[in-house]
C-alpha cells in the first residue's frame, strides 16, 4: 500500500532550513520529524521550531545515519552548507547500502555542487541508491513566475509567437553566514550563490509548457565578475570581524557582482537570449528578485519589492535591526515594502508541495538532480568566460574538471 504521508528529515538547521520549516504551515501530506546539524544545539533549536509551528514532532538526531535508520523518516532534505552536501549524500547512500534504513527520496538545496564534478557525483549517488531526487530551486515554483508563464504562453505566445528574451536578477546586501563569503567553502561568490536561481528561472520561462529542458540547447555564454563593494577596506574589515578573522577580502575576495549573457537555440533552431544579473552589493529595502520576459507583442515584469503592502516609520521610531519586513532588510525607518508571505512569494510552499506529492506518487520531481547538474554546467562555463574575458561555446572542453579561480582562493581583481 502506498504511503499517504511522508516523514521528512532535514540535514542542516540554519537559515534555509528554517525557511522550509515555516513553509510547512501550508503543507498537508508530510510532517517534519527529524533534524541533523553540525551542532546538536542547532538541531534542537530547529526541531523546537517545527514543534512550535505544529508541522511535525521533529527531534534532533546525532548523525545522518541515525536519521536514515529511523523507520519514521521517508525522505531527506539536504540543506547543509555547500561544502558538506556531497559528504551528506555519501553518508545517506552508505547507510542505505549497509541496510540501516529505507528511503523514498532525497532533495537538495541549490546549488547541487560547487562544481560540475561534485554535481555529477550527487546525481550518480542518488541513482546508485535507487532514490527519487528533487532539486530545490524555489524560484521556478514562485506563484508569480508560474502564473506569469501560463498567461504569456497561453495568450501572447499562442497568438504572436514564442518569447525570445528573458532577464532575471537577484540582488541583496550579502549572505547571512560567514562561510557563504568564502570562495573555497561556498564554491565561488555571488555567481555561484545566486545566479543558479536566475539562469534556471529564465530557462524555465523560455521553455514551452510541458516541455523538458532539452527543448532549449545552450549555445554560448559570456560573463563578467567583479568585487565592487566588499573589497573596499571599510567593508572588508566588516567581513573580517564577522568571521573572527577568517574572511580576508583584501587578499582573497569572492565576486559580489556578476552578469551573464546566455544564448540558446529552441527546438526550431531559433535564437533565444537570457540575461542575468546578481549582486551582493545592492543597497535597498532588502532582497530584490526581478524577472522580465519579452516576445513579439507582449512582455512580463515581476519585482518582489513591488509589494502590495508598505509601511512608513518616521525618524523618531528607532527599533532594533531585523528582517521582519523583508529578507535581507537594510533599514527600520522610512517607506518600506513588506513581503507578507515570503515562503509563498519566493516559491518554497509550491516547491515543497511538488516534491512531497511526487515522492508519494513514486514519480521523479520535475525539477531534479539532472537539472541541478545542468545549472552547474552553465555556471562553471560562466566562470570560464569571466576568467578568460571572452565568450565560451557550450559545452567547453574540460568542464567536468574545472574549478573557478575564486573557489581555489586565487582570484583577486585588485592584485597587480
Amino acid at each position: 500500500m502506498a504511503k499517504r504521508k511522508l516523514g521528512v528529515g532535514f540535514i542542516g538547521a540554519g537559515f534555509i532550513t528554517r525557511f522550509h520549516i515555516r513553509s510547512w504551515l501550508s503543507i498537508r501530506d508530510a510532517d517534519i520529524l527529524g533534524i541533523v546539524s553540525r551542532t546538536e544545539e542547532r538541531a534542537k533549536e530547529a526541531a523546537a521550531l517545527a514543534k512550535k509551528l505544529n508541522v511535525g514532532e521533529a527531534k534532533a538526531y546525532k548523525s545522518i545515519t541515525d536519521m536514515v535508520a529511523d523507520p519514521a523518516i521517508d525522505a531527506i532534505w539536504i540543506c547543509a552548507p555547500n561544502f558538506a552536501r556531497l559528504e551528506n549524500m555519501e553518508e545517506i547512500v552508505d547507510a542505505l547500502e549497509r541496510g540501516k534504513g529505507e528511503l523514498i527520496g532525497v532533495t537538495c538545496e541549490k546549488p547541487l555542487g560547487r562544481n560540475v564534478k561534485e554535481a555529477r557525483a550527487m546525481l550518480e549517488l542518488v541513482q546508485k541508491a535507487g532514490l527519487l531526487d528533487g532539486y530545490l530551486e524555489n524560484q521556478v515554483f514562485a506563484p508569480s513566475v508560474v502564473r506569469g508563464k501560463e498567461i504569456i504562453w497561453t495568450r501572447g505566445a499562442a497568438i504572436s509567437g514564442r518569447p525570445y528574451l528573458a532577464r532575471a536578477a537577484e540582488e541583496h546586501s550579502g549572505p547571512h553566514m560567514p562561510w557563504f563569503w568564502e570562495g573555497e567553502l561556498q564554491g565561488g561568490g555571488v555567481l555561484n550563490d545566486m545566479m543558479c536561481h536566475s539562469v534556471e528561472e529564465a530557462r524555465f520561462m523560455l521553455t514551452p509548457p510541458g516541455a523538458d529542458r532539452n527543448a532549449l540547447t545552450p549555445v554560448k555564454i559570456n560573463a563578467h565578475t567583479s568585487c565592487l563593494k566588499w573589497q573596499i577596506p571599510d567593508y572588508a574589515r566588516i567581513l573580517y570581524e564577522n568571521s573572527g578573522g577568517k574572511t580576508d577580502y583584501i587578499r582573497r575576495p569572492a565576486e559580489d557582482f556578476a552578469r551573464s549573457l546566455l544564448e540558446y537555440k529552441d527546438e526550431n533552431g531559433e535564437k533565444l537570449i537570457v540575461e542575468t544579473t546578481t549582486s551582493w552589493s545592492f543597497v535597498g529595502a532588502g532582497l530584490r528578485l526581478s524577472m522580465e520576459l519579452l516576445g513579439p507583442e507582449y512582455s512580463l515584469l515581476i519585482n518582489t519589492l513591488d509589494s502590495g503592502l508598505k509601511v512608513f516609520f518616521s525618524r523618531n521610531v528607532k527599533g532594533s535591526a531585523g528582517e521582519d519586513l523583508v529578507e535581507k532588510q537594510n533599514a527600520e525607518m522610512g517607506l518600506m515594502p513588506v513581503v507578507s508571505d515570503e515562503e509563498s512569494e519566493y516559491g518554497y510552499i509550491a516547491e515543497n508541495r511538488h516534491m512531497i506529492l511526487s515522492f508519494l506518487r513514486g514519480k521523479r520531481p520535475e525539477e531534479n538532480f539532472a537539472d541541478g547538474v545542468n545549472v552547474t554546467e552553465l555556471l562553471m562555463t560562466a566562470y570560464m568566460s569571466a576568467e578568460q574575458e571572452k565568450t565560451i561555446a557550450f559545452p567547453p572542453p574540460d568542464l567536468d574538471s574545472f574549478v573557478p579561480a575564486v573557489a581555489k582562493g586565487e582570484w583577486n581583481p585588485k592584485k597587480s
